[in-house]
């Protein structure tokens, strides 16, 4: 294929990649850039996660010349969106360009590894770019020289470089201090705990102990060679396929007409191609024309009657256009305007989206595909024009018309918009007329990265009416959208009641009571109610400033609100302050432990920077074999149904396909799973159990032809002489659809529960919870590469916390021997129980057909298929009754849980003991439960952060504020009151309580009250919300406890002949810092042969992959006592060298003074000493078995109108018993806290009535962002040591994920009764159900005006 110029000569596609230049003769034009720099170059950084543009995994920095201008323009793109053919004389820069192991790393990689800012590092080179990106721009502005070592970047703009890019590890508060040491207007003290200075000492030094940066290291670098390459348009032509790069609107014009007579040709419009992020590309299109080149609708045009801005024009241009301030060219009044457009703009999806996606696609998207659009929204109020052409015939319409006509034809262009100016003549302070503008959003992300709930876009004008100190509103229009609806929609009817009128309460009541009666979302809408609640809150937020109703941020001057409240009519909101950060200053504090050096050393994780540049290597960079074959699965649609066959549409097979593989192609057993507790078939012998179960596996010869070719897949199903498929837990129970649990693990009853209740003042008797699932969301999709060996071999690497399973399993289904498979996993790139028994079936189906077709086949699943097939969390039903006291003792607790396991058992059995073991940090008294396994047809549900432990932490915290809440007192005191004496823990955990002294609970119980100022800052929070009609806060303190099981664990240690040592062991890399904590315990295991240079072995100790032929009884990573267990094999290890050393060592000190490490070790070699040691660490009975503890305090605001929510603080105290690596520790209590608040307040699962998952991409499915962490968050790590049967005095660390997951939920439940007056809900709609029904039922106009005029 080659480029078709004006003089017909033939061009081909030029760009560069990280300085290297790349020229393509042939390029099919649905090739995206990510695809191609994964498969055609050696840079692997950038990576598919979502493949929609929601998650900045796949981020590079796309750089353009301006020759006019002699200028470079940078800015990222998501690369999975970005056609390839429209990079044409562009270089790109991707994490490796920025800095590698090679030419150096950026001080951006280093920063984020000494920051400790990357974990599983799967979106580390993403969140890198996006911060050069962020560094390269700001240098390039005029803005005062920043202090040496810094950049002109700020320390907002630093925090929101990265606000659309997702992580699953961090928390973000790590990420946050590595991009803000960067800023130039950063405070030193605010940066967290990094391993670059100590605690105490000067900015000077640390500084001076910070990689340099120079603004010369934040050049893009753009190719000098590019510069001189013709630019031409790229018009390419392939059979079959064509891109054109149209010129000028009369090439475009010409384009469409051929496209208009040639009907069969299917066509596709492009400017940026981010629209393919939500509307996926299914087909396969014969024309792509980019509009990009035509002049015409890249124009910015600005006079005296408005700005114009071109259909081409991307979002960011249009929000800088928007800002510029241009003095004298427009009145204030039409700046204001401007401006708040622009910041509402800034919060449509991420910079990398809106750097490349453009006004026009945005609008025509809404016009013609009903996209829930922003901008379509804001711009409806401000009369706005929307210029159109179809064919020589071109139109202006008003933004109200162009939404409502019906979808436009393929063949009409939008050229442009023109938002109108203001004519100050009728807009004066004489004749007191103001005009009011705002615009308002309510999203899961306050930054934006996410679709509203509603958002809208008021103008009015306004006069003040003399001395009456009344308001009328002369005219006004009232914009709604994206609540449920397919368009936009003007409130007409509420703006003819309104216009005209003077402003009082009754007025406002009448209005938003007709609003409510307008804005009603269509059936299937989530949240209906809360996103017409929304429309009257935004309305009453507008007007309610107009009447002296204090603002939503009043603020209280000696307890009484301030009679100066009322709202000046003034227009001038522009403002110049300095803009806030997400997040404000923040403390880490951890105790040393020089005991057994290097143990207990906060060092850097191991493979940071690697991770940081995007040379770390997971299962998707491995560079395919020859003739190398890719898979997608074809998945069931209904919940049970007989499969009688699979076509594909339109009757032919699609392109690139090789075979279909079915259960009747496995040659041994049909087997997905095989493991301890479960075992499910690989795919659908006959009948399909549930939406989401493997029927095929399609192989072709490419991902993108794979995927392409299950999605057209067609299975036939039949339904006959079928029973109805179970799909909850009701019918279940209805059913008796159960798996039976062994009597070994059914949790005892504990006590009398008859006498417990007999004895208590008060019952609750059958109150009901239900939990939810999540899915894992980890960066990495599910993965896996099969090669076949010789002699009936087979190789499989794979993403997996379950390797050795996973080889089992491999053999029995190929039905070969065990020797004839080999299982390597290197690293995960994010597990949280995700990849364990679900990466299994996985990595056998890759298996299964490369032993079929003796070719290589991998597969990278999409995110879509993924979260169909993964089940997730168990979602469950609760019913409990309890008694208890007066004071708030309780005395018995009955509960009867309804677990939804879904279709096969895979880890569920063990679900009841872990919810019980959870649920009984709090003494009873009596405790009796019911605990049933639902057998659903839904995807069987797995194991997933602390499973079973957080739902009975939440049932816990759950009765114990209803016990608080019914007898009114605070739950503060229901909590410390039922604490467990050492005594009733002994009773309750009767295998895991330990020595009295290692109950540790009560003590950091009061201690966290102490550092956090609980008591102080309780008494405070009253007096806020004493004050604060529109904002209450609320603050909890939750105590937990983790009960943990340490298992067997296999290690191997080999000293090389240079001195340097290779590590084994049977525990998976996921991020949790595993092979970190293995070096630490290597080195100061070996230091003790106690001769020359081992101070610094660590350097030396090098963790390699997993290999299930090399290591056997890997067993799983899960559990949180992995790394521990893994430190203790490798401990036993190095002592046998160890032994073997020092009696050697002993004879060579006979010959010289002193032996140094290296020395040692080559003469042990020469004198054919064992340097290789294996081991299998079996815990004892006594010590397998243990608790956690921890506390938390959080503070958290809600928003009454909007039901939105900000976690303010949050102080962790945990008992890491000695920590192995309080940096690593630190970071995993962090990450758990924040993946807790995606599963209570942002995360959402749900199904359709088949149980098929709706949620299945980034637009539906919205885990934490760095604007939702808490905006303070303190971390101490107690290193308690109590624990000297543990390794090294060490503890497990996944606790914390249980009762933070919590924490802040039950923050907000102690606003609940202020919140359900408002009908205003937390993102998720939750906290609607736990208010008060009567309360929740009052009119949302009745209760906002009465509330005020009380």
């Amino acid at each position: 294929m080659g480029e078709v110029t004006e003089t017909g000569k033939q061009k081909n596609l030029v760009f560069a990649v990280n300085g290297k230049r790349f020229e393509l003769s042939e390029v099919d034009p649905s090739t995206t850039l990510l695809e191609f720099l994964r498969s055609q170059t050696p840079f692997k950084s950038a990576k598919l996660s979502c493949g929609e543009g929601g998650c900045g995994a796949c981020v590079v920095l796309l750089s353009k010349y301006e020759q006019v201008l002699d200028q470079v323009e940078d800015f990222t793109v998501s690369s999975c969106l970005t056609l390839l053919c429209s990079v044409n004389g562009c270089s790109i820069t991707t994490a490796e360009g920025v800095g590698n192991s090679k030419t150096g790393f950026h001080p951006i990689q280093e920063r984020f590894a000494g920051f400790h800012a990357s974990q599983c590092g799967f979106c580390t080179p993403g969140m890198c770019v996006s911060l050069f990106s962020a560094l390269v721009n700001a240098d390039k502005t005029n803005r005062p020289q920043p202090r040496p070592g810094f950049s002109k970047l700020t320390v907002s703009e630093a925090e929101k470089a990265i606000a659309g890019n997702l992580c699953r590890c961090t928390g973000y508060r790590p990420i946050a201090d590595a991009c803000k040491s960067f800023a130039a207007d950063v405070d030193m003290e605010d940066l967290g705990f990094n391993s670059f200075w100590k605690k105490g000492e000067s900015d000077e030094v640390k500084l001076s102990r910070l990689p340099p940066y120079y603004q010369s290291t934040a050049s893009s670098r753009f190719p000098e060679f590019l510069k001189n390459e013709i630019k031409a348009r790229t018009n390419l032509v392939s059979a079959g396929h064509r891109y054109y790069s149209p010129a000028s609107l009369e090439e475009l014009q010409s384009l469409l007409q051929q496209n208009e007579s040639n009907n069969e040709t299917s066509m596709k419009i492009v400017v940026g191609n981010t629209g393919m992020g939500y509307y996926k590309e299914l087909e396969r299109y014969d024309k792509y024309i980019d509009l990009k080149s035509i002049s015409e609708l890249s124009v910015i045009r600005k006079d005296h009657t408005g700005i114009e801005i071109g259909a081409a024009v991307t979002i960011s241009k249009a929000i800088e256009a928007l800002r510029e301030d241009n003095e004298g060219a427009f009145h204030l009044e039409s700046k204001t305007v401007f401006k708040k457009i622009a910041d509402h703009m800034e919060k449509i999806a991420s910079r990398f989206i809106r750097n490349s996606g453009s006004v026009g696609g945005n609008l025509m998207m809404a016009q013609r595909k009903h996209f829930p659009s922003d901008i379509a929204t804001i711009l409806l109020p401000t009369g706005t024009i929307m210029n159109i052409m179809t064919g020589e015939k071109l139109e202006k319409l008003t933004m109200e018309e162009f939404i409502g006509t019906p979808p436009l034809e393929s063949e009409t262009i939008l050229l442009s918009i023109k938002i109108p100016c203001w004519n100050p003549s009728d807009i004066s302070s004489e004749t007191n007329t103001k005009l009011l503008f705002e615009t308002y959003r309510a999203a899961p992300r306050p930054l934006g990265n996410a679709l509203p709930y509603l958002n809208a876009a008021f103008l009015a004008e306004v006069s003040s009416c003399g001395n009456c100190n009344e308001v009328r509103l002369n005219k006004c229009q009232l914009a709604f959208g994206a609540y449920g609806t397919k368009r936009p929609i003007r409130a007409s009817k509420v703006e003819e009641f309104l216009t005209g009128k003077l402003l009082s309460v009754n007025v406002l009541y009448e209005a938003t009571k007709l609003l409510e009666t307008i804005i009603i979302p269509e059936d299937g809408t989530s949240h209906p109610t809360y996103r017409t609640s929304l429309a009257v809150s935004f309305l009453f937020e507008f007007l309610s400033p107009m009447l002296g109703i204090p603002e939503i941020s009043n603020v209280c001057h000696n307890g009484i609100l301030s009679e100066n409240s009322k709202v000046e009519l003034n227009n001038d909101q522009l403002g110049q302050k300095k803009a806030p950060t997400l997040l404000s200053s923040a403390k880490q504090v951890i105790q040393l432990n020089e005991e057994y050096h290097p143990v207990g050393k906060p060092i850097t994780k191991a493979g940071a920077a690697i991770q940081a540049s995007g040379e770390a290597v997971y299962v998707d960079d491995i560079p395919s074999p020859k003739n190398c074959l890719h898979g997608a699965f074809i998945y069931s649609t209904e919940p049970l149904a007989r499969v009688k066959g699979i076509k594909f549409k339109h009757g032919s097979s699609p392109i690139g396909v090789t075979a279909i593989m079915t259960v009747k192609d496995i040659p041994g057993e049909n087997r997905g799973i095989k493991s301890v507790y479960c075992e499910e078939p690989l795919y659908a012998d006959e009948i399909a159990q549930c939406a989401g179960d493997r029927i095929a596996f399609v192989v072709a010869d490419s991902q993108k032809h794979a995927d392409l070719a299950a999605n057209m897949a067609v299975v036939d199903y039949d339904k006959n002489n079928l029973e109805p498929p179970v799909l909850s837990v009701e019918e279940a129970v209805e059913r008796s659809s159960f798996f039976e649990l062994p009597p070994s693990l059914y949790p005892l009853q504990l006590g009398d529960f008859s006498k417990g209740m007999a004895a208590a003042d008060h019952q609750i008797l059958s109150a009901q919870v239900k939990l939810g699932s999540q899915y894992y969301f980890y960066m990495e999709t599910q993965a896996a590469l099969a090669v076949p060996d010789e002699d009936n071999c087979m190789v499989v690497y794979t993403s997996n916390q379950f390797p050795e399973f996973t080889h089992d399993t491999i053999a029995k289904c190929l039905g070969v021997p065990g020797h004839n498979v080999r299982v390597i996993t290197r690293r995960v790139g994010g597990g949280f129980g995700g990849k364990a028994t679900k990466a299994v079936p996985v990595a056998t189906a890759c298996a299964l057909a490369a032993y079929k077709l003796q070719r290589p086949v991998r597969i990278y699943m999409n995110r879509k298929t993924d979260m169909i097939m993964a089940g997730g969390r168990h979602p469950m039903k609760i019913t409990y009754s309890v008694g208890f006291k007066t004071n708030g003792k309780i005395t018995a607790l009955k509960l009867d849980i309804l677990i939804d396991a879904g279709i096969y058992q895979d880890i569920s059995l063990p679900m009841p003991g872990l919810i019980v073991a959870g649920l009984n940090k709090y003494d009873w008294g009596a405790f009796l439960c019911d605990i049933k396994v639902c057998k659903t047809n839904l995807p069987s549900r797995s194991a997933m952060r602390a499973p079973g432990d957080l739902q009975g932490s939440f049932i816990a915290e759950a009765i114990i504020e209803h016990v608080a809440s019914t007898l009114s007192i605070e739950v503060d005191s229901v909590r410390s009151i039922n604490l467990h004496t050492y005594n009733t823990l002994e009773f309750f955990y009767k295998n895991s309580a330990g020595e009295p002294l290692e109950y540790t609970l009560p003590t950091i119980w009061d201690r966290l009250a102490t550092s956090s100022s609980f008591y102080l800052r309780t008494e405070m929070l009253k007096e806020f919300n004493r004050c604060n009609r529109w904002r209450k806060r609320g603050i909890s303190r939750v105590p937990v406890m983790y009960e943990v099981l340490v298992r067997a664990t296999p290690g191997k240690v080999s000293i090389l002949r240079d001195g340097s040592i290779v590590v084994e062991v049977g525990g998976i890399e996921l991020g949790q810092g595993l092979w970190t904590k293995v070096k630490q315990v290597t080195a100061y295991a070996l230091s003790l042969v106690k001769c020359g240079g081992t101070e610094e072995l660590v350097q030396k100790v090098r963790v390699i992959q997993t290999d299930t032929l090399s290591l056997v009884q890997g067993g799983m990573t899960a559990g949180s006592t992995t790394s521990e267990s893994s430190c203790e094999a490798v401990r036993l290890c190095c002592n046998i060298l160890v032994e073997r050393l020092i009696s050697f060592k002993e004879k060579l000190q006979e010959q010289m003074k002193s032996v140094e490490w290296e020395t040692l070790i080559t003469q042990a070699y020469l004198n054919s000493v064992n340097l290789s040691a294996s081991s299998y660490y079996v815990p004892d009975l006594s010590t397998s078995q243990y608790l956690n503890y921890g506390v938390a305090v959080s503070e958290v605001e809600v928003n009454l109108l909007t039901g939105e929510t900000t976690i303010l603080r949050t102080d962790i105290l945990y008992d890491c018993g000695q920590s192995l690596n309080p940096a690593v520790d630190l970071g995993q209590i962090e990450g758990a806290y924040v993946q807790g608040i995606g599963f209570f307040m942002y995360e959402e699962y749900p199904t359709n009535s088949d149980g098929l998952v709706t949620a299945n991409g980034t637009w539906t499915y919205k885990i934490p962002t760095v604007d939702t962490i808490p905006k303070q968050f303190n971390v101490e790590i107690l290193n308690s040591g109590h624990h000297k049967n543990r390794v090294l005095s060490s503890k497990g660390k996944f606790i914390v994920l249980t009762f933070i997951k919590s924490m802040s939920l039950f923050s907000v439940l102690d606003l609940s009764s202020f919140v359900c007056v408002w009908r205003a809900a937390i993102t998720t709609g939750s906290l609607s159900s736990l208010c008060d029904k009567d309360s929740y039922k009052r009119s949302q106009a009745t209760a906002l005006v009465m509330e005020w005029k009380r």
